[in-house]
């Protein structure tokens, strides 16, 4: 077993050191030397040693090199050095997070960063949260505590009786929701073709002044930091409508809530405490890795009555917090030990030298693009997210397509606003100054000699 585990550590130091001198993409030989994999289940058992060969010599060179500093597709991060190694220790602890009794430190580390994460967010105090998979779960776990009071303030015991006969619920989202609230809300019988969209301007912010008329039955799904522009909706004045007319706000802020922690940033979450439940991704911005991602509600209780599953004799409650009671797994991994790691090792200026390092390259982008002649569709670069147009919409895809087979960098296609465009997420801590350049150079030699 240390031989073995000597081994991958040896294998995944090359690999990292070697990240940022490869392709983005993998090559097509890589991607045709996946058959090897294949073939059919072995009828006995094979070396672990020779297993990981073939796992390593046949999956590296077919992964994508999003861990590097020239990934800027899908607002995806890279991973922290202390969040990687706490990742392998995590695993060689193989905890199961599901309550106290099963991994007392899994337990008391969610506790710990629920803390500092409510602190750094600037949510309000004595919030509770549960450890997910990422934004998607957050925001079904967000819209279950929703759905869950709006029904309870309306005489309905949701988890005795079931959303048959429920009174109605209505459900406000913005023109620009992502789609990860539109699939929770499936998930939650709640529907979307049911939902009521409001307009957006130009850059994707909810129009206030469009918001239908409200009431204790509504639920209104608001975004801090639109995945394409990444605008943020106007929480003081939504949160403040629908404060008085009873209705619950749950915030998407799966990339944006961290802009919180800077403060030539955190003018664009004002008044984003004062909703009812907010989705945060971790795996993005935050730079741990994959899965992980955190949903946060003012009351808890509403949380744990959407979520908890009972009890059962063989099940030991604790007297604190149990981790099960506030996510919709039992069993699940303990994500919590790299996130502790991560915050631990960047601490609170770490952490906003990140932010607001990743924020300004995305400015040096629209930069470098605009003074090439390109368009950047989103004019206020407010965030970390740029958006860019080539031309026509044949020449912007055919740009994106041939500055992800370029291998340079990665980006990756959108449509805005009825307009073909690329966007370009800042989101990782291992992208330098440098990385910004020798990307940009490529972007705008490619896009040069198709627009020829």
């Amino acid at each position: 077993m240390i031989q073995l585990l000597s081994d991958v550590a040896r294998r995944a130091a090359h690999y990292l050191d070697g990240v940022n001198h490869r392709s983005v993409a993998p090559s097509p030989e890589a991607l045709d030397n996946l058959r090897k994999l294949d073939g059919p289940m072995p009828d006995t058992p094979s070396d672990p040693a020779e297993v990981l060969s073939l796992l390593d010599e046949v999956g590296s060179p077919a992964t994508v090199a999003t861990t590097g500093g020239r990934f800027f597709g899908f607002v995806i991060g890279g991973t922290l050095p202390a969040a990687l190694a706490a990742n392998w220790l995590a695993g060689a602890w193989d905890q199961n997070a599901c309550m106290q009794v099963m991994s007392p430190i899994a337990a008391k580390l969610e506790e710990i960063v629920q803390g500092w994460v409510i602190d750094l967010l600037g949510l309000p105090s004595g919030s509770g949260t549960g450890f997910v998979t990422g934004t998607t779960m957050a925001n079904f776990s967000g819209l279950a505590a929703a759905r869950s009071a709006v029904l309870k303030r309306a005489g309905w015991n949701l988890e005795e009786d079931g959303l048959i006969g429920a009174p109605p619920i209505r459900v406000v989202v913005g023109q620009e929701v992502h789609v990860s609230v539109l699939r929770a809300l499936t998930m939650l019988g709640l529907g979307r073709s049911r939902v009521i969209s409001v307009p957006a301007d130009g850059q994707g912010r909810m129009r206030a002044d469009s918001l239908p008329v409200l009431d204790d039955r509504t639920i209104v799904c608001i975004q801090a930091g639109n995945v394409n522009t990444g605008a943020f909706d106007p929480a003081r004045e939504i949160c403040a409508r629908a404060r008085d007319a009873g209705s619950w706000v749950h915030i998407d802020g799966a990339f944006g809530l961290w802009a919180a922690v800077s403060p030539l940033y955190a003018a664009l979450l004002d008044g984003v405490g004062d909703a009812d439940s907010w989705a945060i991704d971790c795996h993005k911005w935050l730079n741990v890795p994959y899965d992980s991602g955190i949903v946060a509600v003012r009351d808890p209780e509403h949380l744990r009555r959407a979520l908890s599953w009972g009890s059962a004799a063989y099940l030991t409650q604790g007297s604190g917090r149990e981790p099960c009671q506030f996510t919709p797994d039992a069993s699940r991994r303990a994500r919590g030990v790299e996130l502790w790691a991560a915050l631990r090792s960047l601490g609170r200026s770490g952490l906003r030298e990140m932010i607001e390092r990743n924020c300004r390259q995305a400015q040096l982008f629209a930069e470098r693009l605009r003074a090439a002649g390109f368009s950047v569709l989103n004019n206020d670069v407010v965030l970390n997210q740029v958006l860019v147009s080539f031309g026509s919409p044949e020449e912007t895809r055919r740009v994106v397509s041939e500055i992800q087979a370029d291998g340079t960098c990665w980006c990756g296609g959108t449509v805005w606003q009825g307009q073909t465009a690329m966007r370009i997420s800042v989101s990782s801590w291992a992208t330098t100054d440098d990385d910004v350049e020798k990307s940009a150079a490529a972007m705008v030699r490619i896009a040069t000699a198709v627009a020829k």
